[in-house]
């Protein structure tokens, strides 16, 4: 009698939650020496935050006037407006500690963070009433299906853990090097060149 072999998954490990770090070698000058918090990925898309691209000139405090939301009581009025990525790249996205969120509106992206994009947040904060860690970005990085995985084979992007405070980390200058150094990595014996393994 001839066996059927138990079926196999081919749907890759999520990796919705750790940090996506743009190896030195990245062909796409949008992402270089990006750090990107990807909030969801199947086997269907990919989606992340860039967390270390900060967007010159803008900051919380002037998109919130933009928006018409007041904000008299802003925690951070001079805090950066990041360059989530380049996807939707005029709808705002918040990364933020669980101490704020809403049932249906807050995607818990890894333990202690969630992400929200609903005016309701940037309102909340312009009162002081908002969570007591957030980072706002605009647009999002995206992948369609397998894309994420092709690049990943290529050595485009390392992968690590996401910790709170490495997402929230506002010295965004050197974010790039931390997040290699907690792989136990110096980001200067990193090969420019990508390749397949």
């Amino acid at each position: 009698m001839r066996r059927t072999p138990p079926p196999t998954s081919s749907a890759p490990a999520s990796l919705a939650g750790q940090l996506l770090i743009a190896m030195p070698g990245m062909n796409d000058p949008r992402f270089a020496h990006s750090v990107i918090l990807l909030c969801a990925h199947d086997e269907e898309h990919a989606m992340g935050i860039a967390i270390n691209t900060p967007m010159r000139g803008i900051t919380v405090e002037g998109l919130l006037k933009q928006l018409g939301i007041p904000n008299e009581t802003l925690a951070d009025p001079d805090q950066a407006v990041l360059f989530g990525g380049p996807v939707e790249n005029e709808r705002g996205f918040v990364l933020h500690s669980l101490d704020w969120h809403r049932d249906g509106m807050t995607l818990p992206v890894t333990p202690g963070v969630g992400l929200t994009t609903a005016r309701d947040i940037l309102e909340d904060m312009g009162q002081g009433s908002g969570p007591h860690f957030s980072s706002v970005a605009v647009g999002y990085a995206g992948w369609g299906p397998g894309q994420l995985e092709e690049e990943l084979r290529a050595n485009a992007w390392l992968t690590c853990a996401a910790s709170r405070s490495l997402i929230f980390d506002d010295r965004y200058d050197d974010k790039w090097q931390k997040a290699i150094a907690t792989l136990g990595v110096s980001a200067a014996h990193l090969s420019g060149h990508s390749g397949r393994a």
